[in-house]
């Protein structure tokens, strides 16, 4: 596993909402929309940085495999999210390879695209939830089953100390 990734899997997710958290802050954890449209409006560009991106055949690899129905491979797509070339969030995608079909299968092919200009263009696109995680270092995060035409994938997101949702809370 990738070291500048650690942080994302620290992630502890809470069963419920946690208390006290502003409204500002719960505006970004809970944000039903794209995060890159969000994050757009804080800076001239977002881009991604590709830290790690491939198949993996054991579900021992991937934390987030118990959100998902059992396949033989996860597509796993490990980025920086950048705004004005600062890291701003670490992401983590995983699909199952029985998701990877039809129009789906672009997902392989984002190159540097921000997974949000994929998935917010889909008509079929519907969330199955929201947690919200907090890391050792106090960082927050939020981890969604999304589905594309009723297919499943993961995405765990963790704001990093320059995003602008710590920003706002100052």
């Amino acid at each position: 596993m990738s070291d500048a990734l650690s942080p994302l899997r620290a992630l502890r997710f809470e069963a419920t909402i946690p208390e006290g958290l502003s409204a500002s802050l719960l505006d970004w954890l809970l944000l039903e929309d794209s995060m890159t449209k969000r994050f757009e409006q804080y800076c001239s560009r977002v881009s991604v940085r590709i830290v790690r991106e491939g198949f993996f055949d054991s579900r021992a690899d991937i934390p987030e495999a118990d959100l998902l129905p059992e396949a033989k491979r996860y597509w796993l797509r490990e980025i920086m999210l950048c705004g004005d070339d600062e890291p701003w969030l670490l992401g983590r995608t995983i699909v199952p390879e029985s998701t990877l079909e039809g129009p789906e299968l672009a997902l392989q092919q984002l190159g540097t695209t921000p997974l949000g200009r994929y998935l917010f263009n889909s008509s079929s696109l519907t969330r199955d939830f929201i947690e919200i995680g907090r890391n050792n270092e106090e960082l927050w995060g939020r981890r969604s089953r999304l589905r594309l035409a009723g297919k499943p994938l993961v995405l765990t997101e963790l704001f990093l100390p320059a995003s602008p949702l710590y920003v706002e809370e100052k």
